[in-house]
């Protein structure tokens, strides 16, 4: 009789005897409270919403792009997605009173990057410090994989989920990651090897770019892009100096003769600067008028290390702290024995800052008098000689590529592993409303390498360009200038001329083989040159006819 009535038992009490089951399961695993509606969870599998809370996982949609056997943490947009997407639920009245719980059931690199986005949001969004996000992680004796750098050998460094929290902190405190100013399809857009290949890692102060090449073609599979492609958007951003850590790829000249200035810090790729190039460095980026872009092979390893070494000295991280937020930016940056450099220099390079900074607010304070002229004082000896001094030898090994151009280094197989991965529409599945959540007031338009004409057209706008009278030509051992002041403006006339040249220009490059980006960007940099130095044009379009016979 016992099992007759097992058998007739209500099916509400099975489903209630499921429901028991799988919140057994859920207590089981690590469940941490981050707030008093929001929960974090690492699970063995996958589990359902239920009535009174609402789970959700991101495991398969947020993946980072690994070179070898990096694998964090996942980059800002991915941060962004994972903002709106989280924000959404939080502010949404119909899941008001349900548990919001935010799981991973990955392997132990998922685990990892799922605590970092949520420890991130709990400083971002809920006040909390990040030494406060972090216990609560902690909290019921979890650990996490630390992460580590782009090489293929041994890890030499550990970056754990604390510094990417620091170093997220740090950017909020600095005005460096501000989401209602932060234009998510430009950073996807621009990130790709195929449209330049760049990220700000401070905004409006350091851009890090892969190395331009003399011309832009395709080469084994990856898109090079000549120096005229990246123009219009150093422009258009203030960017006003190029630091060129690699051999000589490009003529500097390219860059100088469009009013840039150029500056080479050559060391070997995969190596670490010595100390009278990072003082250099540091001399340039401090005398700078405006943005500064570095690249080197890649964009990763040398320039992410000088890149370090300013953010330690001006704004007082530290080494974990510089390269976890540079890897959030640009993954990738900082390689191999450069992070336990940028380590080393740590502690100098607080005292430097601090010198620094005394000495400038007693130049504020009318008690020092400065000039730009004896900024590299410090390079010079007591008996007049100067150690720093680059002999002609090696100013000459700037100028041989032959090592760099046809050996394949750290920055080619990195550059080649970038530019190999899949192409994908977006890092997250948002729907508009999500993105309305953190919406930028204007967008940028899009600059550099796009495909469509029009952006193009409403960019390379000569009354958006300096005067050619007013920006000198600069040389790569030239000292910093006096900044660009002053727009001109452009009669209606002269907008449609201009308008015309840039359809005769599209037209004369179309039948060309050569992809449409590409031949959208040479049109770009002919404009520039036509608002600046109608001599440069000619000289542009005569050697590519040569190149094309």
């Amino acid at each position: 009789m016992k099992r007759k009535s097992e058998k007739r038992r209500p099916e509400s009490m099975k489903k209630r005897r499921a429901a028991q089951k799988e919140e057994a399961e859920l207590k089981s695993d690590i469940h941490i409270s981050v707030s008093d509606q929001l929960y974090f969870a690492v699970l063995q599998q996958k589990i359902k919403s239920t009535a009174d809370r609402h789970c959700f996982c991101i495991d398969d949609e947020l993946s980072y792009e690994n070179f070898y056997a990096d694998f964090g943490p996942l980059n800002l947009a991915m941060f962004y997605h994972f903002c709106c997407k989280l924000t959404k639920k939080l502010k949404s009245c119909t899941l008001a009173k349900k548990k919001i719980v935010f799981y991973t059931c990955g392997d132990q690199k998922k685990q990892a990057n799922a605590a970092y986005l949520i420890g991130s949001y709990a400083v971002m969004h809920l006040q909390k410090t990040p030494e406060e996000a972090y216990s609560l992680l902690v909290s019921r004796n979890s650990t996490y994989l630390p992460f580590r750098d782009a090489s293929f050998g041994t890890c030499m460094y550990n970056l754990n989920i604390l510094d990417c929290l620091c170093a997220v902190y740090k950017a909020l405190q600095f005005g460096w990651l501000d989401f209602s100013q932060f234009d998510v399809e430009e950073y996807e857009h621009y990130e790709r090897a195929e449209n330049g290949d760049f990220n700000w890692i401070i905004p409006g102060k350091f851009l890090a770019f892969s190395g331009p090449h003399p011309k832009s073609k395709m080469e084994n599979g990856y898109p090079l892009h000549a120096p005229e492609a990246y123009f219009p958007y150093f422009t258009k951003h203030n960017i006003t100096t190029i630091v060129r850590l690699n051999k000589k790829m490009y003529d500097a000249k390219r860059f100088t003769d469009m009013g840039f200035e150029h500056h080479d810090l050559f060391f070997v790729d995969g190596s670490t600067p010595n100390d009278s190039i990072v003082r250099k460095f540091l001399n340039i980026c401090e005398n700078a008028d405006g943005a500064i872009a570095v690249h080197c092979k890649a964009g990763l390893g040398r320039t992410g290390t000088l890149i370090g070494c300013y953010m330690m000295k001006h704004y007082r991280l530290t080494a974990a702290e510089a390269i976890a937020w540079m890897r959030i930016c640009r993954p990738g940056s900082v390689i191999g024995p450069q992070q336990n450099f940028v380590e080393d220099k740590q502690s100098s390079l607080w005292s430097e800052g601090d010198v620094f900074r005394e000495k400038m607010n007693e130049q504020e304070n009318g008690k020092l008098a400065v000039t730009r002229i004896l900024s590299g004082v410090d390079d010079i000896t007591i008996n007049g000689s100067n150690k720093n001094k680059m002999s002609k030898k090696e100013e000459a090994e700037l100028y041989n590529d032959d090592e760099e151009m046809n050996g394949i280094t750290q920055g080619d197989k990195l550059r080649a592993l970038k530019s190999k991965r899949q192409a994908r529409a977006s890092t997250g599945s948002l729907s508009q409303e999500e993105k309305n959540i953190h919406s930028r007031s204007s967008q940028s338009l899009r600059i550099l390498l796009q495909s469509s004409g029009q952006s193009y057209k409403a960019v390379v706008n000569p009354s958006h360009l300096p005067d050619a009278s007013e920006k000198r030509k600069r040389t790569r051992t030239s000292l910093p200038a006096n900044s660009v002041g002053g727009r001109r403006t452009v009669s209606r006339r002269r907008r449609t001329q201009c308008s015309l040249q840039s359809m005769r220009l599209t037209r004369l490059w179309y039948p060309f083989p050569f992809s449409i980006p590409f031949c959208m960007a040479h049109c770009s940099a002919m404009l520039l040159c036509v608002s600046r130095q109608p001599a440069l044009l000619i000289a542009h379009i005569s050697k590519s006819f040569i190149r094309l016979e």
